[in-house]
Order: structure tokens, then C-alpha cells, then sequence
């Protein structure tokens, strides 16, 4: 296969084809705002377009500029973000705006200044680069390779093979309309290069795709041996006084750092929990809430405090909230899920 032949026949089906989105610009028409691009490329890291839409408008509607965000508050960020998962992305987010703030609210222009922000690794810059300015910049993401790993058939599995499928990448992106050129293979794997059941009758690569030839185009990208999961167990504490809660703000490093969130007893991916209460009282049980995490598992048991040991929490530690407002609290899905537990079985509502 010529990889010079890729490009037309994707840019073709493109301009027929793609996706509306509300941080895209339809084919042919200036590109969006640097601003636009990477707010949604790093909201879309591992999170699926369908669920990024609703936060992407919410924050271009309260944070129209990479200004207005870099001059935004940690805590009404992070409770933006709540909900979205990987929540380091939103720490990232605020010292990326700060510092294009800084430098007078203008994104560098080309993938390797790009590179220098906060937070920006390959994939964002190229994107960036790619979508916002034109530049030609190889663009990788989940569906860009898969794509690429079923059209060249590249069996060494990951994530070693990630270097043949970018040099792969490489070959067949062109030097024009390289944005368009990126956004087309990402809805050739979101919409038709699907994980499962791809839709091969429908591409516009098919008949240069040597996965489809082989017969077996699901067994790309190969993927290493499956690992197990580590389960954790760890518990949070419901302390409720005068239709209000007790809530400290997480560390900024770590998981679900700087977020709101119950106390709880310091577990983490490594570890289970110490089981230590912040105050000294009767505890009751509260039901155990299971998440998933991207590396670990948990079941994180309620205690539901039955004391007056009020004294003890510190205000530089946390802050009662009202439970009226509970939801304006920007919980994480695991504490959300945690206080609709408590109160459902107290019938409060979630």
C-alpha cells in the first residue's frame, strides 16, 4: 500500500462525514480557537465524547477565555470538573491557562512550544497544533491507533508497538489539512473503526486495509496479557450536624486532589485504608460503595458518626455544607455516590 493514497481517500469521506461537535469547526471553515481545541482535547483524555459535551459547554459558558479561566478560582474549577474523572487533568488545566495568561493570553503556535505549557504532552500539542493552527503535526490518540494498527497490520503488541504504529502514522499524514486530516481519523475510529464489530463495509480504507485482508481485524492493536486488578478497602466518614456535613478539601497531590470530598482513612492505590475515625465517638455502619479506579478497585465503607465531638474539627481542615446544597459541592463520583448512599437510606434524596 502507498500511504500517499490514505489521506485523500479519508480527507473525501471527511468532508461527507464528520462528526458535529461543539469545539470543531465543519470541514472547510476556519479553524476553532486555540482556547476551544485544547479545552476539549484535554477534557476528551480518556473520556468519551458524549460525556465531555455537556462539560465543555458548561465551562466555555462560565470561562469563555483562557483568561476568565486562568482568573477563576481552584475550588469552582474543580467542582466543574467533578464528575469527569482523572482529576489531575483539571489541576493541569488552571496552570496551563495561567500561564498562556501570562504570556498574553495567545497559545504558542507550533507543537514543540506547545510542548512547554503545563500539562501538554505529545498528543495535546500535536493536536493543537494540528487542529488550531494547521500545522502538520502526527497526531496519536486510542482511535488514531487502532486505525493505524489494523491498516498496516502492526502485530508486536503494546506498548511496544506503539513506535511502529506512530512512524506508521507518520508515513501517511499529509502536509495539508493536517487538523482535518487528524479529526477525520478520529471519527474513522470512533464511528467505524469501532474496538468490536468494526464496521469494515462502511470505510473509506477498507480496501487498503491489510487487518480487514487478514480477516481478523479485532485482534489489533495486539494488547499485552491482561493484569489483575488490586482491590482495596478503605472507609469514609458521614458527620452530619444541623442539615449539614463535614467536608475537607483533599491535598492537591494524589488522587482526586484539591476536590471536596468526605474524610476518609487514607487509602490509596497501594494500600487499604488505616480504619481511623477523625474524631473519637460511636460510629454505625453506613453500606460500602464500590468504584472502579483506572488501576485499582475499592470498597469504600460508610461510618456514620452518632457523636457532639464537634470541637475537634478544625476549620483549617474543613467546612460544613449545607446538605440542601450538597450537589454545588462538586463531590467526586465516589463521594457522590457515598452521600446518595447515606442519605437514600436516610431518605434525604441523592
Amino acid at each position: 500500500m502507498d500511504p500517499r493514497q490514505v489521506a485523500p481517500l479519508l480527507l473525501a469521506w471527511y468532508d461527507r462525514s464528520a462528526r458535529a461537535l461543539p469545539w470543531r469547526s465543519p470541514p472547510g471553515k476556519p479553524p476553532p480557537s486555540p482556547y476551544r481545541v485544547w479545552l476539549s482535547e484535554v477534557m476528551l483524555q480518556q473520556t468519551t465524547t458524549a460525556a465531555v459535551a455537556r462539560y465543555f459547554a458548561e465551562f466555555t459558558r462560565r470561562w469563555p477565555t483562557v483568561e476568565a479561566l486562568a482568573a477563576a478560582e481552584d475550588g469552582e474549577v474543580m467542582a466543574a470538573w467533578a464528575g469527569l474523572g482523572y482529576y489531575a487533568r483539571a489541576r493541569n488545566l488552571l496552570a496551563c491557562a495561567r500561564e498562556v495568561a501570562a504570556r498574553g493570553g495567545s497559545f504558542p503556535p507550533t507543537e514543540q512550544e506547545l510542548r512547554g505549557l503545563p500539562g501538554l504532552g505529545a498528543y495535546t500539542a500535536a493536536a493543537v497544533a494540528a487542529i488550531a493552527f494547521g500545522a502538520r503535526a502526527v497526531v496519536v490518540d486510542a482511535n488514531v491507533e487502532r486505525v493505524v494498527a489494523r491498516l498496516f497490520a502492526v502485530a508486536e503488541p503494546l506498548p511496544g508497538g506503539k513506535a511502529a504504529i506512530r512512524a506508521a502514522a507518520e508515513a501517511i499524514t499529509p502536509d495539508d489539512r493536517a487538523g482535518d486530516f487528524a479529526q477525520a481519523m478520529m471519527d474513522l475510529g470512533a464511528t467505524i473503526c469501532t474496538p468490536r464489530n468494526p464496521r469494515c463495509l462502511l470505510c473509506p480504507l477498507a480496501a487498503r486495509c491489510r487487518a480487514r485482508t487478514e480477516g481478523q481485524p479485532e485482534l489489533y492493536p495486539v494488547k499485552p496479557a491482561r493484569q489483575a486488578r488490586p482491590h482495596r478497602h478503605g472507609r469514609a466518614f458521614w458527620i452530619e450536624r444541623d442539615a449539614a456535613v463535614w467536608l475537607v478539601r483533599r491535598p492537591a497531590r494524589g488522587m482526586l486532589g484539591g476536590m471536596r470530598a468526605l474524610p476518609d482513612d487514607f487509602w490509596n492505590a497501594r494500600r487499604d485504608g488505616s480504619g481511623v475515625a477523625p474524631i473519637a465517638g460511636e460510629w454505625q455502619a453506613g453500606g460500602v460503595v464500590r468504584h472502579l479506579f483506572t488501576h485499582f478497585s475499592l470498597d469504600l465503607h460508610l461510618a456514620l458518626y452518632s457523636g457532639e465531638d464537634w470541637a475537634s474539627l478544625s476549620p483549617d481542615e474543613g467546612e460544613w455544607w449545607p446538605l440542601e446544597r450538597l450537589e454545588d459541592a462538586g463531590l467526586p463520583t465516589l463521594f457522590a455516590k457515598a452521600a446518595q448512599l447515606v442519605r437514600g437510606g436516610r431518605g434525604g434524596g441523592p
